[in-house]
């Protein structure tokens, strides 16, 4: 069962849906027209499983930027809803353009219930009285701010819902956001892999500001549509500052982050920023150049190039070119997807590892340090996503940063790991008098050692 919330600007239905399904997942502000896209969420209500629709408010004079996007995004949840919950805001009473809303919804001949919002005791169910006039039977007085009777209206929104067959839970598959800087074309590249107007699409930049998410059943996974990444000296308003923290936790719950840059402007510095965060947080990458169709006069392997040699610290993340308004090579993301989220799920056995450092150090032996050579004993893969490696070495100190790069490189060489952050860490012996007893012994077992014992001396 789906349940819309709708009305006209700035009534609180943000303020409801959040409290409804007990998250703070759309934006809430004073402004007008901060929701834009529809903003769906799972809720259960004493055993009723239903979801959620946010909508952004419907008023066809306002000068609000998108109006007409929005309306429409507000019709498809209409359209699509099972039952509505029409919000009205009971301290300023009723006005023309809330009664143009309900001729709307009772064409419609949906279950509604109009819910009277900023009414937060009883004291002042008096001021819904106004609002019968509207011609909605189920009227309930709430305040989505104080948590009151709020269960009263879930209650009458999901009253005579059909008895639905409960289905096995739909896997979330894959978690990709989109991330990237404004106008970049994110939510463009979501509506054609939906083939759907999922998101309001603008060249303004800065149209989305909630983090949105849609399963694409055909691929297994489900994108995340971000707002854009600003610097923070241009995060002017309140509502920049949520949608870029929404964003952040966007890139926190991905498994996968697709970068996308714009191929007219090359990559920025803040864009560089965008993509050492994502490759800090441990998360897969891939690099995906839009709008190539307003290029002119360079070839792809020349701008690809450029990028390999300016940001060699993405070296190992896939690049492709595309048109997400016509759709040129967007076919060839997904499967680039799951390579990446494969290597960030892949281990590799200590076995495959120690003939790996066998090979390496037969070809390039670690160079001496005051009379004395690196010892590696051996190595083992001890997490995945992202791919952690420890290797056990007999001093710390040994290991240059020169030595440390090339077995980076030839690890890379060797297993690949496309689009996923590896991390090494080294266990150096502890320094004691040198006797039979203190000579270092590798366990049968590496599982058996505790994390807490291991040294984080990343390279």
């Amino acid at each position: 069962m789906k349940i819309a919330i709708v009305g006209r600007p700035n009534v609180g239905k943000s303020a409801l849906f959040n409290r409804i399904c007990k998250k703070r997942i759309s934006i809430v502000d004073e402004a007008e027209g901060v929701t834009r896209d529809r903003l769906y969420a799972d809720c259960e209500f004493f055993g009723k499983e239903f979801v959620i629709i946010d909508t952004g408010g419907i008023d066809p004079r306002s000068k609000v930027s998108f109006q007409e996007e929005i309306r429409r995004q507000a019709e498809i949840a209409i359209e699509e809803a099972d039952s509505i919950i029409m919000v009205v805001d009971g301290q300023v009473g009723l006005t023309a353009l809330d009664e143009e809303v309900a001729k709307i919804l009772l064409r419609k001949e949906k279950h509604l219930c109009l819910a009277v919002n900023k009414i937060d005791s009883f004291s002042k169910q008096d001021l819904i009285y106004p609002f019968y006039s509207l011609g909605i039977t189920k009227m309930i007085p709430i305040s989505a701010i104080q948590n009151f009777q709020i269960a009263e209206l879930v209650e009458c929104a999901v009253a005579n819902a059909p008895e639905e067959i409960k289905e096995e839970e739909t896997l979330e598959g894959i978690r990709v956001a989109i991330i990237g800087r404004p106008n970049a074309g994110k939510s463009t590249l979501v509506n054609y892999l939906l083939n759907d107007q999922r998101c309001v699409v603008s060249p303004i930049a800065g149209t989305t500001r909630d983090s949105i998410d849609v399963y694409l059943e055909e691929h297994n996974v489900t994108l995340i549509d971000t707002a854009g990444i600003r610097r923070k000296k241009k995060e002017l308003e309140a509502v920049e500052k949520f949608a870029a923290i929404r964003t952040q936790g966007a890139i926190e719950r991905a498994d996968v982050c697709v970068l996308m840059l714009d191929a007219d402007r090359g990559m920025t510095t803040e864009d560089k920023k965008i993509a050492k965060d994502i490759e800090e947080q441990g998360k897969g990458c891939v690099l995906l150049f839009n709008k190539w169709d307003l290029v002119k006069g360079y070839r792809m392997e020349h701008c690809l190039n450029s990028l390999r040699i300016d940001t060699t610290f993405l070296n190992h993340c896939p690049a492709l070119f595309i048109s997400a308004i016509d759709g040129r090579n967007v076919d060839k993301l997904m499967p680039v997807v799951k390579e990446v989220y494969a290597n960030l799920t892949k281990r590799v056995t200590t076995g495959q590892l120690n003939k790996f450092l066998e090979t390496s150090i037969q070809k390039c032996h670690p160079p001496m340090i005051q009379g004395k050579r690196l010892r590696i004993y051996y190595m083992a893969q001890v997490e995945v996503s992202p791919p952690r490696f420890v290797m056990f070495i007999n001093d710390a100190n040994r290991m240059t940063e020169t030595y440390k790069k090339y077995l980076i490189n030839r690890f890379r060489e060797e297993y690949a790991f496309t689009g996923v952050p590896i991390t090494f860490s080294l266990k150096g012996k502890i320094q004691k008098q040198e006797s039979k007893e203190d000579q270092y012994t590798p366990p049968h077992n590496f599982e058996a050692i505790p994390e807490e014992a291991l040294d984080a001396s990343y390279f």
